[in-house]
């Protein structure tokens, strides 16, 4: 899910890579075109194990690799023989303050229920009653990066998180930008992966890198986020699609 607890003008070019840490634990990097009149935050809830406290987040700091999506997309190049990338079919159809991070540019928390964002500075927070229109969240923890008025392009933010479901990958795309939550919203979104053995996950619809991401990847670079010996997974969303995450 993307979310923003203050109005945006422009949203764009967001582009999501997944990958297994572990058994247990999942890395999500994130990047976007963003455009606003005031500094606000991008909330990204996160599918944790039960039970997650606030240390169970770990950020990553990528500002020194800002071209990791450049570099990904370089896995697959353009060429005649190539089928043209698809939609998936499903998509047509009270306490103390939280920590607070330094990472790269921006600040980033974790907070671990819903209960916990009034431990956050109201600014931060999403317009009272609308986690009540999205009970598919209310176990969710929820990462919330802090970002500065005007427009940007966001360098990558990575992270990773005690994942609930350890046989899938979770793609927060869901859009909440007006403080409304639509049925249907306009996807810009370029979607990558890594798979595990312990993935089970179709992968019909995704576009799979001919060479390994070593190949095209700076990978000690990405503190272990990218497994060299694999290959990339490749899905292009854009339109207007069904309001929901991604999971794979």
């Amino acid at each position: 899910m993307c979310c923003f607890s203050r109005s945006v003008d422009l949203v764009s070019a967001t582009k999501i890579f997944a990958s297994a840490e572990d058994s247990h634990r999942q890395f999500v990097v994130y990047s976007m075109t963003v455009a606003a009149k005031e500094e606000l935050a991008m909330i990204l809830p996160l599918p944790v194990r039960l039970g997650s406290g606030e240390q169970s987040v770990r950020f990553i700091n990528l500002e020194r690799y800002p071209q990791f999506f450049a570099d990904v997309e370089m896995g697959f190049p353009k060429d005649k023989n190539s089928r043209p990338d698809q939609n998936l079919v499903s998509f047509l159809a009270g306490s103390a303050e939280l920590k607070v991070f330094q990472v790269g540019s921006f600040e980033a928390s974790f907070v671990p229920t819903i209960n916990d964002f009034n431990r956050l500075d109201e600014r931060f927070r999403l317009p009272a009653g609308t986690w009540e229109k999205l009970p598919a969240y209310r176990h969710y923890g929820f990462a919330v990066f802090k970002l500065k008025a005007g427009a940007k392009t966001i360098h990558p933010m990575a992270f990773s998180f005690p994942r609930a479901k350890i046989s899938s990958l979770f793609f927060p795309t869901v859009h909440i930008h007006d403080g409304q939550v639509h049925e249907r919203a306009a996807f810009d979104h370029i979607l990558y992966c890594q798979r595990s053995d312990s993935d089970t996950g179709k992968l019909t619809e995704w576009r799979e890198s001919p060479k390994l991401a070593k190949d095209f990847v700076k990978v000690a670079q990405t503190k272990g986020i990218v497994a060299a010996e694999r290959h990339c997974h490749r899905l292009k969303l854009r339109g207007y699609l069904e309001n929901r995450d991604v999971w794979v």
